[in-house]
C-alpha cells in the first residue's frame, strides 16, 4: 500500500513521480536557493545547523547527503564538522550544477563531491558511510521504504541517518496561519518567481501529505532503524528524525 505522499506529483496524476520530481528541480534550480530561504524566514538555517550539531556528537567522516539539491547541507555540514568527504547526490543535474558552482566558491571541492543517484537503486557498496543525511527531500520519493532501505544499506554498524523534513503543525493557531500562508503566498511568489506554478502547489501538497511524526517513526522502524532522537521545531513546522540502523 502506497503513503499518500507518494502519490503527490508535481505535474501529472500520469507517469512516475521519480522523473516528474527531477524535471521539476531542473526547472526551478536557479532560484531554489533564493526562494527556500525566504519562504522560511531563513529559519531554514536554524533548523539544519540544530541537526547537524545533533549528529556532530557522532563524529562522522564520511557522509552521504543524499537528495542533496543546490548542496546547502552538505557545505554547512562541512563546515561544521569537519568530515574527510561528503558525497552529495540527487536525480536532479540541474539542482547539482548550482551546487557545484557554490562548493568550488567556498574552497569545499577537497571534501565534497557530487553524484547522481536514484535513491531506490544507489551505486554504492554495502556500509560505505558513517552518516546519511536528508534535508526536505524525504517527502519528494516515490517509494519511501525502498529509499529507507537502500540508506540502511549504505550505511556502517552504528552509522546515523538524519532526517529533516518539513511537515504540518498540529496546534491552533499555527496550524490554520501555516495553512493560509502555504495556500496563498508560498505558491504565488512561487509562480512569479520561477515561472513554475505546479511546482510550489506540489510544494504545499507533499507537505500536507506526509506522514506525521508518529507514523514516520513506525515507518522508519519498518524499514529496519531504530530511533534515537525525534525533535519538532518551530511549533512543528519541521521535524528532525535521527537514526541508527538495526545492524
Amino acid at each position: 500500500m502506497a503513503y499518500l505522499q507518494e502519490l503527490i506529483k508535481p505535474y501529472s496524476a500520469e507517469g512516475g513521480k521519480r522523473e516528474q520530481v527531477g524535471e521539476m528541480f531542473d526547472n526551478i534550480a536557479p532560484v531554489y536557493d533564493r526562494l527556500n530561504h525566504l519562504f522560511s524566514f531563513g529559519i531554514d538555517s536554524h533548523w539544519r545547523r540544530y541537526a547537524i550539531k545533533e549528529l556532530g556528537k557522532h563524529e562522522p567522516q564520511t557522509i552521504l547527503d543524499m537528495s542533496t539539491g543546490t548542496g546547502d547541507f552538505a557545505i554547512l555540514t562541512a563546515r561544521l564538522l569537519k568530515p574527510q568527504s561528503v558525497v552529495g547526490a540527487d536525480i536532479s543535474e540541474g539542482m547539482m550544477q548550482v551546487g557545484r558552482r557554490k562548493v568550488e566558491a567556498e574552497g569545499l571541492s577537497q571534501v565534497i563531491s557530487f553524484q547522481r543517484e536514484d535513491c531506490e537503486r544507489m551505486s554504492f557498496p554495502d556500509a560505505s558511510f558513517d552518516a546519511v543525511t536528508v534535508a526536505f527531500g524525504v517527502r519528494n520519493y516515490e517509494h519511501l521504504d525502498a529509499c529507507l532501505r537502500e540508506m540502511g544499506r549504505v550505511l556502517r554498524e552504528g552509522g546515523q541517518l538524519l532526517i529533516i523534513e518539513l511537515s504540518s503543525p498540529k496546534s491552533f493557531p499555527m496550524r490554520q496561519l501555516f495553512h493560509l500562508y502555504s495556500h496563498t503566498l508560498m505558491p504565488l511568489v512561487g509562480r512569479m518567481a520561477s515561472h513554475d506554478g505546479k511546482a510550489y502547489d506540489y510544494l504545499t501538497a507533499s507537505i500536507e501529505a506526509f506522514p506525521t511524526a508518529e507514523t514516520m517513526t513506525e515507518i522508519l522502524k519498518k524499514n529496519g532503524f531504530r530511533l534515537e532522537r525525534l525533535k519538532l521545531m518551530s511549533c512543528g513546522i519541521c521535524t528532525m528524525y535521527l537514526a541508527t540502523p538495526n545492524k
